[in-house]
C-alpha cells in the first residue's frame, strides 16, 4: 500500500519541479541577449559559462562573512539563547547568500539559459535562497526577543516568527509548483521580512529612548544601517545606473551595491552586536560581557 501511495505521489511532485522553468523573462530573452546584458566568461576552458565574475566573488565573500558572524555568536553563546538564535540567523543568511550567488550570479546562464531557446526567470537555487533568508530574518527576531523582551511580548514575537516562517515557506512552495511569479519574487520576501525588521527597530528604538542602554543603541544602529542599505539599493536600481555603467563596459549592479553595504552590516553585527548580546533575564549577562571584553 505504501509503495502504491509513493508511486502515485512522487511522479506528480517531480513533474511539478519542472514548472518553474515555464516562467520566462518578460520580455523573453535569448541566451545571446543574456550575455549581452551582463558579463559572461568561459570557466577555465570547461565549456561552462560563468556569469558576473566580480559579483560572484563579492556575494560568495559576503556569504563567508555571514558564516563567520554566525560562528562568532555560537562560539560566545555561553548558554545565552539570544546569541544562539543570532548564530542560527547568521548561518542561514550565509548559506542563503551562497545559494543566491550560485543562481543569480555565478551559474545563472547554466541554470537558466544553456541549451534553451529563451532564458527562464528563476531556479530552485533561488527558491532555496528565499526560504533560507526568511528563516534567517525570523531567527534574528527570536534573538532580539530573547535579548530585549520578556513575558507575553517575547512569546508573541517568537510565535510570530514561527508562523511567519511556516506561511512563507508554503507560499514559496506554492509559487514554485503552480508556478506564480509574484509568490517567489524578491518583493514577496520583502513583504514577509519587513515586519520583523520594523518590530526590531521599534523595540530597540523605544528601549534606547527609555534607558539609553548600549544594547539598544548598538542594535538600533544595526537596523538603521539595514534601512539605509535598502534605500541605496532601490535608489541605484530605479536610477538605472547598472545599465548606464554597463554600456560603458563597467559592471557594478544594484545587487553589488546591496552586497557591499550588507558586508558593512554583517561586519558590524559580527563585531559590535555580538559584544553586547545577552538574554534580558540572565543574571550572568554582565559577567559574560565582562569576560568577553577581557578576552578580546
Amino acid at each position: 500500500m505504501k509503495k502504491l501511495a509513493t508511486t502515485a505521489v512522487i511522479p506528480p511532485m517531480l513533474a511539478g519541479c519542472d514548472r518553474i522553468d515555464t516562467l520566462l523573462w518578460e520580455p523573453n530573452i535569448t541566451p545571446e541577449q543574456w550575455c549581452e546584458s551582463m558579463p559572461c566568461v568561459e570557466l577555465f576552458s570547461s565549456g561552462m559559462t560563468l556569469t558576473q565574475p566580480s559579483s560572484t566573488i563579492l556575494i560568495y565573500f559576503l556569504g563567508l562573512i555571514w558564516l563567520w558572524a554566525g560562528w562568532r555568536f555560537w562560539h560566545l553563546a555561553s548558554g545565552q539563547k539570544s546569541r544562539l538564535w543570532w548564530s542560527i540567523s547568521m548561518a542561514l543568511g550565509g548559506i542563503a547568500a551562497i545559494s543566491a550567488g550560485t543562481s543569480y550570479q555565478a551559474f545563472g546562464f547554466e541554470f537558466k539559459c544553456a541549451e534553451r531557446e529563451f532564458c527562464t526567470w528563476t531556479s530552485w537555487w533561488e527558491i532555496a535562497y528565499l526560504t533560507l533568508q526568511i528563516g534567517s530574518v525570523n531567527a534574528m527576531l527570536a534573538g532580539v526577543a530573547y535579548a530585549c523582551a520578556d513575558g507575553l511580548r517575547r512569546r508573541l514575537l517568537l510565535t510570530y516568527g514561527i508562523v511567519n516562517t511556516i506561511i512563507y515557506c508554503f507560499v514559496a512552495a506554492a509559487g514554485a509548483f503552480l508556478p506564480n511569479r509574484f509568490m517567489i519574487s524578491f518583493e514577496m520576501l520583502i513583504v514577509f521580512s519587513t515586519p520583523a525588521f520594523f518590530a526590531c527597530f521599534l523595540i530597540n528604538g523605544w528601549g534606547y529612548i527609555s534607558n539609553k542602554s548600549d544594547k539598544n543603541k548598538i542594535l538600533l544602529r544595526a537596523w538603521i544601517i539595514m534601512f539605509l542599505t535598502n534605500v541605496f539599493y532601490y535608489g541605484y536600481l530605479l536610477l538605472g545606473y547598472t545599465q548606464t555603467l554597463w554600456s560603458k563596459g563597467v559592471w557594478f549592479s544594484e545587487n553589488d551595491v546591496l552586497h557591499v553595504l550588507m558586508l558593512i552590516w554583517v561586519w558590524y553585527v559580527g563585531t559590535a552586536v555580538v559584544s553586547i548580546m545577552n538574554d534580558s533575564e540572565s543574571s550572568a549577562s554582565l559577567m559574560d560581557d565582562s569576560a568577553y571584553k577581557n578576552k578580546h
